[in-house]
């Protein structure tokens, strides 16, 4: 077990006690020597963990006390920080600024010993090449899917042939190379993927008059009855 995820799981046989927990249980529960369970003790102290007690006696935990909501596992932020990594990858700006704003601000709340897990990870997505070349900004597309709006786009297919659609988006899709958006279209009467870098131009329109939660599970439903054609229908 790795020493940040043996301090967190300290802290959780304290919480669940309702008694002094000796070292000795410690180190049992936890595989390590009693030195260790000493020094990892007294580390916790020094981050200002409310534990009470002393070697020979037992530790509690101060009733009341909580984890702040980012006391997080090595695990959890190495998968944070992969996921950041990911988007930082994209060509999506809005996105990869985000995310370097949600590892700032990781810095700034966990322990000090937590902190190499995000400056020094053991983990990292795949590099890939450049994207497509995009015309409409994903942040607008993002937008309409929130907010419930319909988007008028001019969409070229593969063979270069231009068509303009009143859709309403449902989910922006992001893989290593593209981006897809699934949405109805009024065109088709039916879900349909569009390839953003196919998309020419978009305009923001109004309110489809349905919650995005809705349409959604509409998606969902009409995804489950055609998951036995071989590929999705486009365009």
């Amino acid at each position: 077990m790795r020493r940040a995820q043996r301090l967190f799981q300290i802290i959780q046989i304290l919480r669940r006690s309702s008694r002094p927990v000796t070292a000795a249980a410690l180190a049992t529960e936890l595989e390590v020597s009693k030195r260790t369970v000493y020094r990892d003790v007294a580390d916790l102290m020094g981050q200002r963990v409310p534990i009470q007690g002393e070697a020979g006696l037992g530790y509690v935990l101060a009733s009341g006390y909580d984890m702040p909501p980012l006391m997080l596992t090595c695990d959890e932020i190495e998968a944070l920080v992969l996921g950041a990594q990911w988007v930082m990858g994209r060509n999506d700006t809005v996105l990869a600024n985000a995310a370097v704003d949600v590892i700032a601000k990781m810095i700034e709340v966990i322990p000090d010993h937590m902190r190499p897990y995000i400056l020094e990870p053991s983990v990292g997505p795949r590099p890939v090449s450049p994207g497509h070349e995009e015309t409409v900004d994903p942040s607008m597309i993002r937008s309409a899917v929130r907010d419930g709006l319909k988007l008028m786009i001019r969409y070229r297919d593969e063979v270069g042939a231009e068509t303009e659609r009143t859709i309403w988006p449902v989910i922006l899709g992001y893989s290593d190379t593209l981006r897809m958006l699934v949405a109805w279209c009024e065109l088709r009467k039916s879900f349909r993927h569009f390839r953003t870098d196919r998309i020419v131009g978009a305009e923001l329109l109004e309110r489809h008059g349905t919650k995005p939660v809705e349409l959604r599970r509409h998606w969902q439903a009409w995804r489950a009855n055609n998951e036995s054609s071989p590929r999705s229908p486009t365009s």
